[in-house]
């Protein structure tokens, strides 16, 4: 016996699949919602089969939104965007998919629906990416008052890209010639990063528990780091000396802009050859305020989650790969 029915829409991404297994723990079926099903295969080792299940969907597609939600009983959007590339749009991907999806959800009469934001998440932030998180969560507590929202710092697991992006930045053949790492703003801006493992029980939890309805909850980690002790930590742990050289925003923020503009505009950067841009306008102005749970705000532990994986815990055992010879490594000597 089953609880139910679970549609995750982005269940593809990162959190997705931390998600998926927690909300089977806790007996939950499982539906994965993706763009692209043929690189969601993986997912289905989250449960034993007949658990999770995968279904092609576009949050932009209100057919396709129906399709996924047939027989659902709670729904987790997840789909977010750190840059935009071609019709994937901030507006389009979270604003309006969101508010979308909260909208076919509410005429299903669904009324379990956990909308996964951001720390900064603000209507008016000059930053398309918070202020679109933003106008996402009222999209869906317009739609379905119910809903509970969960806003992570920023989220760290084997997959994540922020501490994979800097340790390849900090290993690339140039820093071998130049190593310097920016400090955008000073490297001043506080961040708590939580573990995705944390989070993906938060969903779980806010899923089953109907005390969680209505609710906004900001999830951080154990401790709070400033940009460039996160610096340190990476160096530390791929065992490589860099230095970190102070980035004024009024450099950093047109440099991201027109980095961004390229990656997604001319091609090869546009077809992904050469990943994501390192840097994008976006972010330089989300850096300008700490990324850290506020005082007065409903915590993980408010969830009941009160053991929580540390970075110093976790980063370790994927930046490994970063050393010069990987888990064969040997420190250097201070």
């Amino acid at each position: 016996m089953t609880k139910g029915l679970v549609t995750v829409f982005g269940g593809s991404g990162f959190i997705g699949r931390y998600a998926a297994r927690e909300l089977v723990k806790k007996g939950w079926r499982v539906r994965v919602a993706c763009r692209h099903v043929n690189t969601a295969g993986d997912v289905r080792l989250a449960g034993p089969p007949g658990w999770v299940d995968i279904i092609q969907a576009n949050i932009r597609n209100r057919e396709s939104i129906e399709r996924a939600l047939v027989g659902a009983d709670a729904v987790v959007n997840l789909v977010g965007i750190m840059f935009e590339k071609g019709a994937q749009t901030f507006e389009s991907a979270q604003s309006e998919g969101a508010g979308l999806l909260a909208q076919v959800a509410a005429e299903k009469g669904i009324a379990r629906f956990v909308q996964v934001s951001a720390i900064g998440a603000d209507a008016d932030s000059s930053a398309d990416y918070a202020r679109t998180k933003a106008e996402a969560e009222a999209a869906v507590r317009d739609a379905i008052s119910t809903a509970t929202i969960l806003r992570p710092s920023i989220v760290f697991a084997s997959e994540d890209e922020f501490f994979n992006r800097f340790a390849a930045m900090a290993t690339s053949p140039l820093m071998s010639v130049l190593p310097l790492l920016p400090a955008i703003g000073g490297g001043s801006t506080r961040f708590q990063p939580v573990y995705a493992g944390d989070v993906a029980e938060a969903i779980a939890v806010a899923v089953d528990d109907a005390a969680t309805a209505g609710k906004t909850y900001e999830l951080g980690g154990p401790r709070t780091y400033t940009f460039n002790e996160l610096y340190d930590v990476i160096l530390e742990t791929i065992d490589k000396r860099r230095f970190k050289i102070p980035l004024p925003f009024f450099i950093a923020k047109p440099a991201g802009y027109l980095t961004a503009a390229v990656w997604r505009y001319i091609p090869p950067f546009s077809w992904g050859f050469l990943g994501d841009p390192p840097l994008a306008g976006d972010q330089v102005e989300m850096l300008k305020s700490d990324n850290v749970v506020a005082d007065d705000a409903l915590t993980l532990k408010d969830l009941g989650i009160t053991e929580l994986e540390t970075v110093e815990a976790i980063v370790p055992s994927y930046l490994w790969r970063f050393r010069d010879y990987g888990e064969f490594h040997k420190a250097s000597e201070a």
